[in-house]
């Protein structure tokens, strides 16, 4: 048996998702007409032999039960659990999966996975844990590794292993000079005997804060507000492991970003539109030019790839696509013309209105012949292996960086309106065009 454990963190986190985060934990956030994890959840349940899914965070029970719910049904047949674990308080990247070991190890798996919430991949399941079984009986540790330019990987967990073994010799967490364009992906099978190394750290641990403790005379915990269990699992288990015989890598050419900015969900979006072509074609829209109302079972002229929710309406004179996703009762009127962007649920569009590049909140209203546009903020095309650059909001002169057009929940645009790289917070009723402008 194996098992899985999907890591999504807290409601503090996703400070650069945020306004989208601000209504629904980042998560949660549709992707492609799907909650973010729930990609991850269809990767695990092709595993065979996976009976558990376990995901760990510290959002509320009441955020997730309705999504684990969710789940657990539309995989009722496949036999697995679907669970979710609330961390008392934030614990690190390791600390919560020591803190439910118990569970963990309930049913005696052989193994577990643990992926990263926050990823978004052409995830290799199967592949990795066979890759791990062959591995030495020392293995502690596979990642799953991909490579990046040699700037980017600054901003990675780097990693340099062995081509032949896939022995990681040296790992470093976002070092501050150049290691290895080899990048940590987020996405690891473990063997059971991992807790004892996390079992050592807790316990050292302990042993340190006591002793700071006494000698600062303030009781327990360790002077900088972190508890006991907060473990960082890059950091304290990944870096100490290298080079002892128990951590491997294997380096996969698949599709793998991070979901750290809005911006990259658009382009998280386009690349698991296109998973679906060999996945699941029947969830996205027929392709073609609609000449007229009752022209076929074309919804509307659609150019490659787009998701539409069977609960949308969505006028037969729109045009949409590529990169397109369309959520629950959203309402499409005529001559409508959305490219690059995902539209949330419950939003209207009204007639001769231009969408590019953006992210449309919940419950959005925007008027006819208004025209709502962002800046593409893709890799670069020219650069191999380049991945998502994620700037800050503001550059050196304080001025707002060009990015994606964002529209938190159910802010009102109206008719004849221009919004350009622009950031609404949600509730907002807009009396004007706006441009490079965060709207609060």
């Amino acid at each position: 048996m194996l098992k899985a454990i999907i890591l999504i963190g807290g409601p503090q986190k996703g400070t650069r998702f945020r306004p989208l985060s601000l209504d629904t934990p980042k998560p949660l956030f549709p992707v492609a007409g799907r909650p973010l994890i729930a990609h991850h959840i269809e990767a695990c349940v092709q595993v065979k032999e996976l009976r558990e899914i376990l995901i760990i965070g510290f959002y509320p029970q009441t955020q997730m039960e309705g999504f684990v719910s969710d789940m657990q049904a539309l995989y009722s047949s496949s036999n697995i659990n679907i669970r979710y674990l609330q961390e008392f308080t934030s614990l690190g990247t390791a600390g919560g999966m020591y803190h439910f070991r118990d569970q963990i190890r309930a049913g005696n798996p052989r193994a577990f996975f643990v992926l990263n919430g926050d990823v978004c991949a052409d995830f290799p399941l199967q592949e990795l844990y066979s890759f791990h079984v062959e591995r030495p009986a020392s293995a502690l540790v596979t990642i799953m590794s991909t490579e990046a330019t040699r700037q980017q990987s600054l901003h990675y967990g780097c990693l340099v292993f062995d081509r032949a073994s896939g022995a990681v010799s040296h790992y470093v967490e976002k070092p501050s000079s150049y290691v290895s364009t080899y990048i940590n992906c987020g996405v690891y099978v473990c063997s059971m005997d991992i807790f004892t190394k996390l079992a050592q750290i807790f316990h050292a641990k302990g042993e340190e804060y006591g002793c700071i403790s006494y000698s600062n005379g303030n009781g327990n915990g360790n002077g900088n507000g972190k508890d006991q269990g907060h473990i960082k699992w890059e950091q304290e288990v990944l870096t100490p492991l290298a080079g002892t015989d128990m951590l491997f890598a294997m380096p996969v050419p698949n599709w793998w970003s991070q979901l750290k900015t809005a911006g990259s969900a658009i382009y998280a979006n386009r690349h698991y539109l296109d998973l679906y072509k060999r996945t699941h074609p029947e969830r996205l829209a027929n392709v073609g030019n609609k000449r007229g109302e009752g022209d076929g079972n074309l919804i509307c002229t659609v150019y490659p790839d787009v998701y539409v929710h069977p609960s949308a309406t969505v006028h037969h004179s729109a045009v949409l696509g590529p990169n397109v996703a369309i959520g629950p009762g959203v309402t499409i009127g005529p001559g409508v013309r959305i490219r690059e962007s995902i539209v949330l649920e419950q939003a209207q569009i009204k007639d001769h209105t231009l969408i590019l590049h953006s992210i449309v909140g919940r419950g959005c209203s925007i008027g006819a012949w208004t025209r709502v546009e962002g800046t593409p903020s893709d890799p670069d095309p020219n650069k191999p292996f380049a991945k998502m650059e994620n700037p800050p909001l503001f550059n050196n002169e304080g001025k707002l960086n060009p990015s994606i057009t964002i529209l938190g929940c159910f802010v009102q645009i109206p008719a004849e309106k221009i919004l350009l790289n622009s950031i609404v917070l949600p509730h907002k009723e807009l009396s004007r065009s706006f441009k490079n402008e965060i709207i609060l």
